[in-house]
């Protein structure tokens, strides 16, 4: 019995613990206003175990060739709302290597090819999201 119970709290803990992408047609800010794309700053090589820590929102029209200097090369999953593309670039200013992600949840940025030999796991120095 106390195995059972031990079992039973290791995996309530365990479900705790995991975070999860949400759904491209459910990124909304607490007011409601609709968000382009959510930047998260982990990843996993478990798909329901990526999109944590703490994330940036991106909405309609950001333009962003400076990304903020905390999130600079520090993006691992991202999701891309319905109807939403963002573009992002390695370098600031929108300089280096771009991408265009479409509506989706990409669940590690690692498995992104950059060029012939990189990814674009902590890469991401400027965005540009248009709904």
């Amino acid at each position: 019995m106390k195995v059972a119970v031990a079992l039973l709290l290791c995996a309530v803990c365990w479900v705790g613990l995991r975070a999860q992408c949400p759904e491209p047609g459910t990124l909304k800010d607490p007011n409601g206003v609709k968000i382009c794309a959510r930047m998260f700053e982990h990843s996993n090589i478990y798909n329901e175990q990526s999109c944590g820590g703490e994330y940036l929102d991106a909405f309609h029209n950001d333009d962003v060739p400076m990304i903020p200097w905390r999130w600079n090369n520090r993006v691992s999953s991202l999701v891309v709302n319905k109807m939403c593309s963002l573009t992002v670039w390695s370098r600031m200013k929108k300089e280096g290597k771009k991408r265009k992600f479409g509506a989706g949840i990409q669940y590690r940025l690692k498995d992104v090819t950059q060029g012939l030999f990189g990814n674009w796991n902590d890469d991401i120095s400027a965005y540009y999201c248009e709904c």
